[in-house]
């Protein structure tokens, strides 16, 4: 089964920049966008045997994630339980689709901003969506992909030095990745390449930074710990252009 995860940073952009040719491409059982930055009906997709489940954020032209997949789910629910009580926009960050074997998460993190203004709020976030997965990991094992927005060890990063505290490499949130690691999670890249260098999934436009090569590894898959046996492969697809981030793809057996 083949799973692919792309932050396509704007859909109808990433349209006019191969994402047809790329989706037909790969083939995929299931496809998880983030960043999609659409509202309802704001664009029609042709997508022959997949079914298409989209989440928008209220904001218009901001956040969203959608799903398309090959096999029916069980059943499919949006954002995390309790968001509104808890005081959370709703920006279009979370879908689950359940089916016989195992639950499917696509996820976008809230990014903290620069200056970190929304650090505070990511870190509530993050208890959240780690206690959403705990619960749902009860049930039956989890995929969740996407894009964390969290380089996790010095290794996921090309310059670990100069960009400790900026949004995406503070203690605060490697250490929230580190609690989801010890709560019965596994990254599933680390878990097959625990010392593999320079592999990114996000690049700043500036300074040609995706010729160089100097990326950030924030795009992931995460597994049931009881699940790892099943992966394959977890690879990085950095040829696949269309956004500032390539796809990601895990292909279980």
């Amino acid at each position: 089964m083949r799973l692919v995860s792309w932050n396509v940073n704007g859909l109808r952009a990433c349209m006019g920049k191969g994402f047809m040719e790329f989706f037909h491409t790969v083939n995929a059982d299931i496809v998880a966008l983030q960043e999609t930055k659409l509202q309802p009906h704001q664009i029609e997709l042709e997508l022959d045997g997949y079914e298409q489940y989209w989440h928008s954020a209220e904001k218009k032209g901001y956040s969203g994630t959608a799903v398309f997949t090959k096999q029916k789910p069980l059943s499919v629910s949006y954002d995390l339980p309790d968001m509104e009580s808890l005081g959370f926009p709703n920006e279009g960050r979370v879908i689950t689709l359940e089916f016989d074997e195992f639950y499917f998460v696509n996820c976008y993190t809230p990014n903290s901003q620069r200056e970190l203004t929304r650090l505070e709020f990511r870190m509530d976030w993050e208890d959240e969506f780690r206690k959403y997965l705990t619960e749902l990991d009860k049930k039956k094992p989890v995929i969740m992909c996407g894009d964390l927005n969290v380089a996790h060890e010095e290794i996921d990063l090309k310059n670990p030095k100069t960009n400790h505290n900026n949004a995406g490499f503070t203690d605060k949130e490697r250490a929230k990745f580190s609690e989801l690691m010890q709560s019965g999670f596994v990254d599933s890249f680390r878990y097959l390449y625990p010392d593999k260098r320079d592999c990114y999934s996000w690049w700043s436009y500036m300074a040609n930074s995706r010729a160089r090569n100097i990326g950030w590894r924030i795009d992931y898959f995460v597994v049931s710990e009881r699940f790892k046996h099943r992966i394959e492969e977890s690879s990085i697809l950095p040829e696949v252009t269309g956004s500032d981030h390539c796809p990601v793809m895990l292909e279980i057996r």
